[in-house]
């Protein structure tokens, strides 16, 4: 479902637009030029924002929600690149080319985006050069999380891997425990580590057992964050 965005949402839609790191900064002007020409599209669980190969229409700022970004293999197994959530944008090269999208974004959970249409958005940067090196600083962002996964799949374990994810969703108390909050499936988890969901259990199971890691529901709790940087150091070899 695609709507243009009412003269009364525009200032929503332009705080939406001023908590991605792409527009941070940007006069008021500018944002609200943007959210005057600016589209929201809500997504439903488990639906397709795009395909891979889809034609380009422009990039997205997530409202709210979380979008899964993955690809396919020949075999049928889906990769994870990244999960983007509120405040996240996504599918910025897309405009530079006709080539389309080079992934497939499904939600997670209901997921509302803010659509910035490509034509529009082209004319602006025609105006507003700066726009396109925010884009690039973007851009290199996203390069970088992909450099992060290939390192990550090919140089370190399972454990490894879900240790470095989780320390860095970790913000230690005075206590120095920490809460995560997971915000999608087991399952999900172990596709965006590249895994299966059966290593992933034996992996919470061993840091459970170690008393590192208390899985309820959809929080994990870290009774001692320095104990779990501290084992993430001894599997990466660090003295």
């Amino acid at each position: 479902m695609t709507s243009e965005v009412p003269s009364l949402r525009q200032a929503a839609v332009a705080t939406t637009l001023r908590s991605a790191q792409l527009f941070s900064g940007l006069p008021e002007a500018e944002l609200a030029a943007i959210a005057g020409f600016a589209q929201l599209r809500e997504i439903a669980k488990d639906a397709y924002l795009f395909l891979e190969g889809d034609p380009s229409e422009g990039f997205y700022v997530v409202r709210q929600g979380a979008l899964n970004v993955h690809r396919v293999s020949a075999t049928g197994k889906e990769q994870v690149i990244y999960v983007f959530r509120a405040g996240e944008s996504l599918a910025e090269a897309s405009v530079a080319g006709e080539r389309g999208y080079p992934a497939n974004a499904r939600a997670l959970e209901a997921t509302t985006v803010v659509v910035i249409p490509k034509r529009p958005f082209l004319t602006l940067l025609a105006r507003k050069p700066e726009l396109g090196v925010r884009m690039l600083g973007s851009m290199s962002q996203h390069l970088r999380v992909l450099v992060g996964l290939v390192e990550d799949l090919t140089l370190k374990d399972v454990e490894t891997r879900f240790l470095n994810w989780l320390l860095k969703r970790c913000s230690p108390a005075a206590n120095g425990a920490a809460s995560v909050r997971l915000g999608l499936t087991k399952r999900m988890l172990a596709a965006e580590l590249g895994t299966s969901g059966e290593t992933l259990s034996r992996t919470f199971a061993r840091l459970r057992g170690a008393k590192l890691l208390v899985v309820s529901g959809q929080t994990l709790r870290v009774p001692d964050v320095a104990a779990l940087r501290t084992r993430l150091g001894r599997l990466l070899g660090e003295s």
